[in-house]
């Protein structure tokens, strides 16, 4: 557990929530999962809801109050975001949470601080960038096992690239992972980008990616937070730590 104990942003939804008696009370929304795996790790975890005022300079203001970043799951990322119509399976858009996830990974890119995307977070930091998506993955490998159950997290294997950071994180054998995603991020809009590829699925399926010009810059396509392994949280918050140490 580091010395300082680092300040961990993670975002979220602002949306309605039925808690009886109180029904559709507008609420700050985020798995509890998240929370508890950055604690674990000895971090100290704040939550960055969505704004309707996002800016660069706000976002950058944001950060300037925390030492590490976890980009969470979630829905969809708007299709038009990278230029393509959305597929017929594509959930309804979350524009608040693109606009500010969008502004917050691109702000943490040029101070260099240490961010984790999960699921739809590596895909917000892939667009971002100018990367895209594909959409519904069934689609090219023609089976379910990214998310075979509605509601139900399942798991596959990937296989880390040998020699990347996050190898060195979660070592290079078969790595079993908790997965829920129909989407992933088209790997060949990469090019160009700085990211490059962390982690394989055996059928093609880009399930890492890292910049390997950052102190910590790492998405993955799994959901990290339902995992037992904390080995992702631990190297995040133990490079976050360096920044705390940095500071006044």
């Amino acid at each position: 557990m580091p010395t300082h104990r680092p300040v961990i942003g993670i975002t979220c939804y602002v949306e309605d929530v039925d808690r009886y008696p109180w029904v559709g009370q507008r609420s700050v929304v985020l798995p509890h999962r998240y929370v508890a795996q950055v604690e674990a790790a000895g971090g100290v975890a704040v939550v960055l809801p969505p704004r309707p005022d996002v800016d660069a300079p706000l976002a950058r203001t944001v950060l300037e109050r925390v030492d590490g970043l976890v980009v969470a799951g979630g829905a969809d990322v708007e299709a038009g975001r990278y230029g393509a119509q959305p597929h017929p399976t594509s959930q309804a858009p979350r524009p608040d949470r693109d606009a500010w996830e969008t502004a917050l990974v691109r702000a943490a890119g040029e101070v260099d601080l240490p961010v984790l995307g999960i699921c739809r977070g590596m895909q917000v930091m892939a667009v971002a960038d100018g990367g895209a998506l594909e959409q519904h993955l069934p689609d090219r490998v023609g089976h379910e096992a990214h998310c075979p159950s509605p509601g139900v997290y399942t798991s596959h294997h990937v296989d880390p690239v040998p020699g990347s950071l996050l190898a060195s994180v979660v070592g290079e054998l078969p790595l079993d992972v908790p997965t829920y995603h129909h989407q992933a991020v088209l790997a060949s809009s990469l090019e160009g980008s700085g990211w490059v590829p962390a982690a394989w699925h055996g059928d093609g399926t880009l399930e890492a990616m890292e910049d390997p010009r950052a102190r910590f810059r790492l998405g993955v396509q799994w959901h990290a937070e339902e995992g037992e392994l904390a080995d992702l949280f631990v190297a995040l918050v133990r490079a976050a730590a360096d920044v705390a140490a940095l500071r006044p």
